[in-house]
């Protein structure tokens, strides 16, 4: 109990002296513009901490506030969503709503996106853990790794005298040593060795279930039984030694991580960090129609809202309640409006955003000012091949109209449609690679038009191409 509190003060440690304004500057290094939906996330992240700090009592009764996300695709919805939660160390999960609607009209069940959640959780508290005991893990494993190969090089001594038997412990105390500085070394990687390794037969029997609200209870129940029969038998193989290596300091983690206590820490940081970034919920906004398969439309939105009013969900490691995990929804909402969402919903969300489709100056921006801009990533991946990438201002700009050009004449995708015209405009280069007898590239705006102008003007071409 100790470590589980000590665990979840150190968790928001970084994030405690962040006000909402520097948690906006963390994503203005990631996402350009957008400050209404920032500002609205970095309050409700805030708010988590503020929270942490109160009194349990009064910690029980503040609930999330649940956020809707409006404004077309590729404006940065997700890419908020995501970087928030790797901001707060948070588990995170995306999952588009029409899930729920695409096996007859109910679809799938709407707790596996909590499952899948705590997967997650618990995949992030384990590497976490691992990374804590990884010098163990590899101290032991160098020293079963040094009893293998001293097995093969050293007869162990028989019944013998003191003295005799004295020197030849100091013999092989000599002999591991002077193994561990090979092995160091990486003289030993190639030599190859017999040791015992799990074997994992195939199930004979597939079990499948359709992904609905009680099989998925009972394939993860199975899964367990399944793994508990049919565990694996020792047999003997020989590989490297520095495959050997990986293989038991995988076997050395799983000996020193504490499962159990992984799990639950995994289902308390779910409960009280958790983001589940609902997409595409404006294709579920709707009243019954009455007839087709719109009629599922009201009933998958009654089916998520208990997920979003605070309920407790069956998972494979335990009862978890859904009450603090913030939920955040995004919508085009092109045809629908919030306001089509059933009454109790709309409740549920009681932050709203508007996201502003992106301009010209916005791509000039997005293609250079992000750490993961595009620019810089091209750049870096020729890199590897010799190849010094410049783009000159100018072709940034030209870049940036024309996007906004396709964007126009055809489906206005946003900030992705700049992937495809930087992949249609390096394609020469990236094809040439190391073999290019120019090693400096510079891309104008005459370039640029060399190239995509006549594409970007054709509406039937720029349909197919860019």
């Amino acid at each position: 109990m100790l470590e589980d509190m000590k665990y979840r003060r150190g968790r928001t440690r970084g994030l405690d002296e962040m006000s909402p304004r520097e948690i906006v500057k963390q994503l203005d290094r990631y996402v350009v513009g957008q400050q209404a939906a920032k500002k609205a996330v970095a309050i409700a992240l805030r708010n988590r901490i503020r929270r942490q700090k109160l009194d349990e009592e009064m910690a029980e009764e503040v609930a999330p506030k649940n956020i809707i996300m409006i404004g077309p695709t590729g404006v940065g919805k997700t890419e908020i969503a995501r970087r928030l939660a790797r901001l707060a160390n948070s588990p995170f999960l995306k999952v588009e709503a029409t899930k729920f609607t695409e096996v007859g009209y109910v679809g799938r069940d709407v707790e596996s996106m909590v499952r899948d959640l705590v997967e997650i959780a618990v995949d992030m508290v384990r590497a976490e853990k691992i990374a804590e005991i990884e010098e163990k893990a590899e101290q032991n494993a160098e020293e079963r790794l040094l009893d293998m190969l001293l097995a093969t090089v050293q007869n162990i001594p028989g019944e013998k005298g003191a003295a005799e038997s004295g020197r030849d412990l100091t013999r092989i105390e000599q002999m591991r040593e002077k193994l561990r500085k090979q092995l160091r070394a990486g003289k030993l990687d190639q030599r190859i060795i017999e040791m015992e390794v799990r074997d994992h037969p195939m199930s004979p029997i597939s079990f499948q279930f359709f992904e609905g609200s009680s099989p998925e209870e009972i394939q993860f129940n199975m899964r367990d039984l399944i793994s508990g029969l049919m565990e694996g038998k020792l047999k003997k193989r020989r590989m490297p030694v520095e495959e050997a290596a990986d293989y038991i300091v995988q076997e050395e983690e799983q000996k020193l991580v504490d499962m159990e206590q992984v799990a639950r820490l995994a289902l308390d940081r779910v409960e009280q960090s958790g983001i589940i970034f609902l997409d595409e919920i404006d294709k579920i906004a709707g009243r019954e129609s009455g007839h087709g398969p719109d009629v599922s439309r009201e009933g998958v939105q009654r089916d998520i809202l208990p997920i979003v009013e605070g309920t407790s969900v069956n998972t494979r490691y335990g009862m978890l309640r859904t009450d603090h995990i913030l939920f955040i929804a995004a919508g085009a909402f092109h045809v629908s409006k919030p306001t089509d969402l059933i009454p109790e919903l709309q409740g549920r969300f009681p932050i709203r955003v508007e996201l502003n489709p992106l301009g010209e100056n916005d791509f000039v921006r997005i293609l250079q000012e992000p750490r993961n801009a595009l620019i810089k990533q091209y750049t870096a991946l020729l890199g590897t091949e010799g190849l010094k990438l410049h783009f000159t201002e100018d072709a940034i700009r030209e870049i940036s109209r024309l996007a906004c050009l396709v964007n126009e004449n055809t489906e206005n995708i946003g900030a992705r449609r700049l992937h495809t015209i930087v992949e249609a405009l390096l394609e020469d280069v990236s094809f040439e690679g190391k073999q290019s007898r120019n090693k400096n590239v510079r891309i104008t705006a005459a370039y640029v038009r060399q190239k995509l102008g006549d594409i970007a003007r054709d509406k039937d071409l720029s349909r197919y191409i860019l």
